[in-house]
């Protein structure tokens, strides 16, 4: 495999290189042939021009390409408008198949339905690339439509974009196809000597508290904890909702779980009401954070990625690079993460308007992402490039953001440690550090609400209620700091007990020397036993100052379609049955 990259200057220098090609490829055995052409401009007449003297050069070549934000060429960020790299492929077993079709929300199922038919119909098929334009498309049901593809075959990819951040149009193109402001390209690689491999690089941390999504519609995000999702934006980082909103706010993207990884999804535009314009779905009740870049997080990430990729052996490499980035390092600076990989194989890509790479089976979207693909053909040789990052200072710019960002994450780490500590603080019982009265209360109701809704598939919850027996004469005998030692050590004893059942009991203080217990999904035969060795473990109990003491214990099982205060209620009657029975007993009603 070879890669050869050069920029397009004027049509003589086009043709000067295209005729070195074409000599070199006489000499050497070439199995297809693939131009990548990258313009960071919408001069659609200019971008037909060079396909059109590939084609007339070399007819049997293929091209795929888009416009971007900034072209990558020898690992660095290229100036010049229009790029150009051809993949020659030597290996005779090795395919590769240019395909574009239309996308839009409309034409989404038919166009997921055509390529997995083509791969299924391909089976030398080993990873496909995807130029897309994306911008007003949730990519959502794409995804997820194309993770249905064998999981075996690597899918990867960069969205279409434009110089200027804030301009909506875009477009890709190919092969027999004209440029298209709504479409996809998609190239399959496969032969049984092609090896492919990729990772992704992020970088950026989280910034601040975490922040619930109460409300969203689709590829809307309505709301943040019971707010205008704009609000978050203009409140900690005054950024204005105007034409320049969109590139404002993409170096803070959210970052939250999807798929089991962590994504970084950046908002395109904000509506009059305050929701934000995301260009993929995103769901109600998902915590998320915004983020922030960190330069030394991201070098360290590249790092660990060129070291992986160092042993893989690569021949050629494309990077997909989110214009963030771009944007966050500076024109110069972004050579600082991209030009590294260079050192193992020659590197080219482009600035995106989103990344997609597919990890396990799921293929997902990313924002701010820097996604790097390598390809190999024929087996590992031992002949492994050294990958480092030469260049560890960071000066001007950057070296203020790296200490900026220090700040914040520690800031941001005691902010949350803060947080943790009130929110805690606000539903437990400083003295026990049980569960406060307020708190068991909600999760009593709660287990009953789920109980009551559905009595065939829940399991009925139950109470157990105790009283410390004559508890007012320890107070009065030996002093509240014996009492207070009494209530520690059987609040110890419960948690203890309680454990050794079941992970998903709660315990509160009900008040007082009053305490609940919550087992939400256990036999009543086992809420027995357990309120048996409580009134047990704690009896054995003997104090230094005090002696022994014993408990009252009233235990109850909801019915169906019981109110909670009824539920509770009779826990109470069974242990004010157990008090005037002659205490340290079990009653259960």
């Amino acid at each position: 495999m070879k890669q050869i990259q050069f920029e397009y200057i004027d049509d003589a220098s086009l043709r000067q290189e295209l005729n070195r090609i074409d000599k070199w490829k006489l000499n050497h055995r070439v199995s297809s042939m693939l131009f990548h052409v990258f313009a960071d401009n919408l001069e659609a007449e200019k971008i037909r021009h060079v396909c059109s003297l590939i084609e007339f050069a070399l007819p049997e070549a293929l091209y795929s390409g888009c416009t971007t934000s900034g072209n990558v060429m020898d690992g660095r960020l290229n100036m010049s408008h229009i790029t150009i790299t051809c993949t020659i492929f030597d290996d005779p077993d090795t395919k590769v198949e240019v395909v574009q079709m239309p996308l839009t929300e409309e034409t989404e199922p038919m166009v997921s339905s055509q390529i997995k038919q083509m791969v299924e119909e391909r089976p030398w098929v080993k990873a496909i690339e995807m130029l897309v334009t994306i911008r007003g498309l949730s990519m959502t049901k794409f995804c997820e439509d194309l993770s249905e593809i064998n999981e075996d075959i690597k899918l990867f990819g960069g969205g279409a974009f434009s110089d200027d951040l804030n301009e909506v149009s875009s477009f890709v193109f190919s092969s027999g196809h004209d440029c298209s402001e709504h479409a996809v390209v998609f190239t399959l690689f496969g032969g049984d000597r092609l090896s492919v491999y990729s990772e992704w690089v992020t970088g950026w941390r989280p910034l601040g508290r975490k922040l619930k999504i109460t409300k969203a519609d689709h590829a809307v995000l309505q709301e943040l904890d019971n707010k205008p999702a704009y609000d978050i934006y203009y409140k900690y980082l005054n950024i204005r909702n105007d034409e320049e909103f969109f590139k404002h706010t993409l170096e803070f993207p959210f970052i939250y779980e999807h798929n089991g990884i962590d994504i970084l999804r950046a908002p395109t535009a904000c509506n009059e009401d305050g929701s934000l314009v995301m260009t993929a779905d995103i769901e109600e009740g998902v915590e998320a954070y915004m983020a922030y870049g960190d330069p030394w997080t991201i070098l360290e990430q590249v790092n660990e990625t060129g070291l992986k990729l160092s042993r893989f052996e690569p021949q050629s490499i494309f990077l997909y690079s989110c214009a963030a980035r771009r944007t966050f390092w500076g024109n110069e600076g972004s050579n600082r993460e991209t030009s590294p990989f260079q050192d193992i194989a020659p590197t080219s890509g482009f600035y995106t308007s989103g990344e997609f790479m597919r990890t396990g089976k799921n293929l997902n979207q990313h924002n701010v992402t820097l996604l790097v693909t390598a390809m190999r053909e024929g087996p590992l040789t031992g002949n492994m490039h050294n990958f480092r990052i030469k260049d560890h200072s960071l000066d001007g710019q950057a070296s203020l953001v790296n200490r900026l960002a220090n700040f914040v994450h520690a800031a941001t780490e005691e902010l949350e440690s803060t947080i943790a500590m009130l929110e805690l603080s606000s539903i437990t019982d400083g003295l026990t550090k049980l569960y406060n009265r307020t708190e068991i209360q909600h999760r009593i109701t709660a287990a009953n609400t789920r109980y009551s809704e559905s009595p065939d598939s829940v399991k009925a919850p139950s109470l157990i209620m105790l009283d410390i027996d004559d508890f007012k004469k320890v107070n009065d005998t030996y002093g509240h700091h014996e009492g207070d030692v009494v209530i520690r050590r059987i609040s110890d004893i419960m948690r203890e007990q309680c454990a050794a059942v079941s992970g998903d009991i709660s315990i509160g203080r009900w008040g007082g020397e009053e305490f609940m217990i919550l087992v939400p999904s256990a036999d009543k035969d086992t809420v027995k036993n357990l309120a048996e060795s409580l009134r047990e473990a704690f009896k054995k109990e003997v104090f230094e100052v005090s002696g022994n003491h014993t408990v009252s214990v009233g235990v109850t099982t909801a019915l169906p379609g019981e109110h909670v205060d009824v539920f509770c209620m009779r826990a109470d009657d069974a242990l004010y049955e157990a008090k005037g029975s002659g205490k340290d007993r079990v009653v259960i009603k």
